[in-house]
């Protein structure tokens, strides 16, 4: 693995996996219950397998149709997600938002991939059944806002979408802050492969605000691809297994681990070196705990679970 493939999105666990599909089944429950909206009047709907042709191909005749594709493990998708939902609320029918689990819908996962798509959150416009990607990676709400408002306008000026009726002007969008020019940038230089690039856009941005924490999840991301390097994930593993007081060998399998989606048992791994050193071994694994906890969105439960025992390893 180069460090250009990386991809923090590589593998779910199965508690991952089982944990999507309980929320969808969930989100689909709560849609069939009496009160809620028809599924043909909301502007958001979960889609599967079995309904993609009817609730994006079908439906996207008469109304252009938003997919996101997500995941319930993926940090960046719990960012871009609720903007999505927002923006598509606002648009009051104009737009569609179908959102595909990935996990609990493997048919639709592999479609992504053929389509050369090798991360998430990834989104795709819909119009006539035609499928056409859009926006790939998390971004602030101003410049999703108006990467949509560009969307749509571009589709009219091609002919794809008609203009709106004579006499029925198109609403105007509220007044949105200006897009700050850095998060395109390190949103470009990510999907260039450019590491360096986005390592020093997202660096700009936590100099302005070190709390972004879109900007500092990306960092550690970018990081954590350096760290991997060329590593072979196998022999990482074995050579930790083999030998639990070689420090960096256990840091350099947690890292292995959290890229292949094996979060919890890289923290537990960590934990357990610390638990066991003393001195700088010991800070050093502390350390590098601390980091991979910046890889996950702060409000992850993974990590206060092993925030506590961290503490209790430590004291």
């Amino acid at each position: 693995m180069s460090s250009r493939d990386f991809s923090l999105y590589g593998a779910v666990d199965l508690g991952a996996r089982q944990a999507a599909v309980k929320k969808q089944q969930e989100r689909q429950a709560a849609a069939a219950s009496p009160g809620a909206p028809p599924v043909g009047g909301t502007s958001v709907v979960d889609v599967t397998d079995q309904t993609f042709n009817t609730e994006v191909v079908e439906r996207s005749r008469t109304v252009p149709v938003l997919v996101d594709f997500w995941a319930e493990w993926c940090g960046p998708c719990k960012q871009l997600g609720p903007i999505l939902e927002k923006l598509a609320t606002e648009a009051a029918g104009k737009w569609v938002l179908a959102k595909v689990d990935i996990d609990a819908n493997p048919q639709l996962g592999a479609y992504m991939q053929q389509m050369g798509i090798r991360g998430i959150p990834f989104v795709a416009v819909v119009v006539s059944g035609q499928l056409m990607p859009f926006l790939n990676g998390a971004a602030p709400e101003p410049q999703v806002r108006q990467a949509i408002d560009q969307l749509f306008e571009a589709l009219r000026q091609e002919g794809i979408l008609p203009d709106a009726p004579e006499g029925e002007e198109i609403p105007e969008a509220p007044p949105q802050p200006d897009v700050d020019p850095v998060y395109g940038a390190a949103e470009e230089a990510l999907n260039n492969g450019d590491l360096d690039g986005a390592a020093a856009a997202f660096q700009r941005i936590l100099d302005t605000d070190p709390r972004d924490e879109y900007a500092k999840t990306g960092l550690a991301r970018i990081e954590l691809g350096r760290r991997i390097g060329d590593i072979d994930a196998q022999k990482a593993i074995a050579e930790a297994d083999a030998d639990p007081a070689d420090v960096p060998a256990q840091t350099r399998a947690a890292d292995v681990e959290v890229v292949t989606g094996r979060v919890e048992a890289a923290f537990d791994r960590l934990i357990a070196t610390v638990r066991r050193t003393a001195g700088d071994d010991r800070d050093a694994a502390r350390k590098h705990l601390l980091k991979l906890f910046e890889i996950l969105p702060s409000d992850d439960p993974r990590i206060s679970k092993a925030r506590r025992a961290l503490q209790s390893a430590l004291f």
